[in-house]
């Protein structure tokens, strides 16, 4: 992400979170569609991170929609929400890391299918770029 978007940075941090967030659920969808034999209680664990990652999506949604029509005029209490938001979702990413390790460490279902390996780590590094994005804003605030 580039900072020279200027009075446009919330709108782009928000698309940001909202394209990745998004990105996050589908790879729950993924990675279950990869591996049909996986064990049941990662096959729950994605379906509520799933849930959880849409939920988080959704409120970047409603916080472009805000940005869109209040324009110049939002209050800068508008602008905590959104550092709140990408904070939030920081955390929520590196959560999700946490399981995607776990999958790989604890799952005989996963260690045994070398595609849905590498799909694994190509997951963990795309959510790891949203940390970075996220990072960056949230230090040079």
């Amino acid at each position: 992400m580039r900072y020279y978007y200027g009075e446009q940075m919330p709108l782009r941090i928000l698309d940001e979170g909202e394209f990745w967030k998004l990105q996050e659920a589908e790879h729950t969808e993924v990675i279950r569609a990869l591996v049909p034999n996986l064990e049941p209680q990662f096959v729950q664990a994605l379906q509520a991170w799933e849930q959880a990652l849409s939920r988080t999506q959704a409120k970047f949604v409603q916080k472009i929609e805000t940005a869109v029509r209040g324009g110049q005029y939002l209050r800068p209490e508008f602008y905590k929400d959104v550092l709140d938001l990408v904070k939030f979702a920081l955390q929520e990413s590196q959560q999700f890391i946490l399981l995607l390790d776990q999958l790989g460490t604890e799952s005989e279902a996963l260690k045994h299918n070398p595609t849905a390996i590498t799909v694994l780590n190509h997951i963990r590094r795309e959510s790891e770029y949203f940390i970075g994005i996220a990072q960056a804003l949230l230090y040079e605030q």
